[in-house]
């Protein structure tokens, strides 16, 4: 096999074979072509039995990317290799010996519908109020159990109180229906392969004698449950080589257990240790930063990345007045770089999806396209349409599609044979459902669904009637507490829930920036819908040549020629609530490394001084991780106050007071009725000027597309004469 691309340690990880080998590798070091090839090595050069050869990764396109690149490298045998997930490994060796825990060897696979349906039943067979005890924290605390190895035998007897000692009882009896039906969830499939070989000592001596090669990869993302069942396997022949980076360790809310990798060696005092760290993806100047915000931390195994790479760009620092201005100013620097990278090759990653919403905003009004990453466009998240839709329904209430969204959520115990009776007499008379309600007595409905139906109602005509005389901060305010869609957040205590309070909190800061700039009127809510309308337009965003944007989490394992970082403020990264806790605060820090480490040509750090986030505006000094970095390593920090920018040693210039003319980039002067033509859209002309200074915008009635919204400043229009 032809080893001579690879550096010297990457072929001493390849040809270690023989006992336990950690092999720490650094971002960017080429760990997973050293992984396949170290396999075909094991096949090729060793004469190795294919079947003899396990590899684990954590996904399956990483496992489907292992088998196609092993089998480019050698002629034959990898499709005997077992290349799979955790999961998949699992459902394998349980498909065949699974009868030896009283189970079929037919047994199901519960997705995570099915799980929520057994829980409702258990609390519905208990009298116990589902709002009270949602399924999904239910859920979340047995997948919590099971991934520790905790029988809920064990958890009725551990659980200290209420509510665990509830929890684990109804651990139990989901435990026993699983059983009664010979199904298993996916952390069964685990926590029974673990039980199966410690019941059956000869299934596990079989599989120990197969798997005579194991490689895991991602070994700090493992669980503890992940972490016994390999053990099991290894203890036999010890041939184990596990993967990872103890500084890319970010998945502890998801159970990972970084001590799995760190404590490596005192599990097998004979593993030998070979460390990655010539960095084949970033210039110099990106990995000396990320080396020195990482050598802050404790838990972890020293190590420093390298490269043969020149030293680069510095890394630019941006420091806005606000979100809005971090966002234009990021815009700013997308456009200057667009002549030499496509937009594709550029990210913008944030701590929160929560923070997307301003930088989503600018680019849309730029024409920037853009795809997100393990998020959902804010304005199409299902808590603001949720919202949105009861806003639409206070001011119109005959808009079917949006009343008929809302109509059973929160939940009221309306079924859609309900709704469906209601539209029927609405079509037939030719009234809207809000108007059949009123008339619901009439047409079939049971009497119970009727006294929820009017209630629905009379809550509705309430925030009509407050709706003209609050702001629409106040009137959203109203709607979440009255209508209960937030006490039923709450609720539900999982991240998700976490996260959807989050997205709500911050719609708040768009309902603010309106309130701030529009006074109490009758018309208050048509202007601010209105205007939503325009902004949240997504036409043409979907291309896949656009900015990524993604939260740092879901950044790992991807890489970019350019790298946005935004949000770099004490409070929001790190975040508040892990500020004094050591270990909390060091995985904030590896998630740091990570975004770092994903550029390879150029770095934008970026901070705002004061930021309007869940409705609030703070003032937060900047991340203790932008102090970590040497200033020689940086490039900017200086004043921007000709757009609207400042450093902690200049102040922000008033932008005059322009509400009829505007000046772009370019030095052409717009007025409301000026004709112009726009290189997507086409002709149009000038209905309004709204805004001030940079964030100034456009409204541009086009005669292909009708209405839009442009920033003024990025607007790619030319005047007509």
């Amino acid at each position: 096999m032809d080893l001579s691309l690879m550096n010297k340690e990457q072929k001493k990880a390849i040809r270690t074979t023989e006992g336990p080998l950690l092999i720490m590798a650094g971002a960017g070091s080429g760990k997973t072509r050293v992984l396949t090839h170290r396999v075909a090595y094991l096949l090729g050069e060793k004469e190795v039995p294919a079947r003899n050869i396990l590899a684990i990764t954590f996904t399956n396109k990483a496992a489907r990317e292992m088998k196609d690149r092993v089998a480019a490298l050698v002629s034959e045998g990898a499709e005997n290799m077992w290349i799979s997930t955790f999961h998949s490994m699992c459902v394998r060796i349980l498909r065949s010996n699974i009868n030896h825990l009283g189970y079929e060897n037919s047994f199901s696979i519960l997705d995570p519908t099915d799980q929520k349906s057994v829980v409702k039943d258990i609390l519905k067979r208990r009298n116990l109020d589902i709002k009270q005890h949602n399924p999904r924290g239910i859920i979340g605390f047995i997948s919590d159990k099971k991934n520790q190895l905790i029988r809920p035998e064990e958890s009725i007897r551990d659980a200290a109180a209420y509510p665990d000692t509830l929890y684990s009882e109804i651990y139990h009896d989901y435990q026993q229906i699983l059983y009664r039906n010979s199904a298993l969830d996916f952390d069964d499939l685990i926590m029974l392969t673990i039980e199966l070989f410690d019941k059956e000592p000869k299934v596990l001596e079989y599989y120990q004698n197969r798997f005579q090669y194991i490689h895991v990869d991602e070994y700090q993302d493992t669980n503890h449950a992940q972490y016994r069942l390999i053990r099991q396997l290894a203890a036999k022949y010890r041939n184990i080589c596990v993967v990872g980076d103890s500084d890319q360790s970010i998945y502890k809310f998801r159970g990972a257990d970084i001590t799995n990798i760190l404590n490596f060696e005192d599990d097998y005092p004979e593993a030998v240790v070979i460390k990655l760290e010539q960095n084949y993806r970033s210039s110099k100047n990106i990995l000396d930063a990320a080396n020195a915000v990482i050598k802050n931390n404790t838990e972890r195994k020293p190590k420093a990345l390298r490269t043969d790479r020149d030293g680069g760009p510095k890394l630019q620092n941006l420091v806005a007045d606000s979100e809005r201005g971090e966002a234009e100013e990021v815009v700013r620097n997308i456009l200057d770089l667009s002549g030499k990278y496509s937009y594709s090759d550029m990210a913008i990653l944030y701590r929160t999806n929560a923070q997307s919403r301003a930088i989503e905003d600018t680019l849309v009004k730029s024409n920037i396209p853009y795809k997100m990453v393990g998020g959902i466009k804010f304005y199409d998240r299902k808590e603001i349409k949720d919202l949105m839709s009861y806003l639409k329904v206070i001011l119109n209430p005959n808009d079917d599609i949006s009343f008929e969204r809302i109509v059973n959520t929160p939940k009221r115990g309306l079924g859609p044979k309900t709704v469906d009776k209601l539209k029927a007499h609405g079509q037939n008379t030719g009234i809207s459902i809000f108007e059949a309600i009123k008339e619901s007595d009439f047409i079939g409905i049971p009497k119970t669904a009727v006294v929820k139906l009017m209630g629905l109602v009379d809550l509705l005509e309430k925030l009509q009637q407050k709706a003209r005389f609050i702001t629409i901060t106040e009137l959203v305010d109203e709607v979440l507490k009255t209508t209960g869609y937030m006490e039923m957040l709450e609720a539900e205590k999982t991240i998700e829930s976490r996260s959807r309070i989050e997205n709500l909190e911050e719609f708040k800061t768009v309902t603010s920036e309106f309130d701030r700039d529009n006074e109490i009127s009758d018309d208050l809510l048509f202007t601010f819908l209105s205007d939503m309308a325009l902004v949240s337009d997504q036409d043409g965003v979907e291309d896949d040549s656009g900015v990524t944007l993604m939260t740092m989490h879901a950044s790992k394992g991807l890489e970019f020629k350019i790298v946005f970082i935004v949000g770099l403020e004490e409070g929001i990264f790190p975040s508040r609530r892990v500020a004094y806790d050591d270990k909390e605060l060091e995985e904030e820090r590896r998630l740091m490394y990570v975004a770092l480490t994903r550029a390879e040509d150029q770095l934008f750090l970026s901070r705002a001084n004061s930021r309007m986030i869940y409705g609030k505006t703070e003032t937060n000094m900047q991340s203790r991780f932008l102090a970590e970095i040497p200033e020689t390593l940086m490039d900017g920090g200086s004043s921007f106050e000709q757009n609207g920018f400042f450093t902690s040693n200049s102040r922000k210039k008033q932008a005059p007071k322009r509400s009829r003319v505007v000046t772009n980039n370019s030095g052409v002067s717009f007025s409301i009725g000026d004709k112009v033509e726009h290189k997507k859209f086409g002709d149009g002309i000038i209905s309004a000027i709204k805004g001030e200074g940079d964030s100034q915008e456009l409204d541009i009635i086009f005669t292909k597309v009708g209405v839009k919204r442009l920033l003024a400043n990025f607007a790619p229009i030319e005047k007509k004469e």
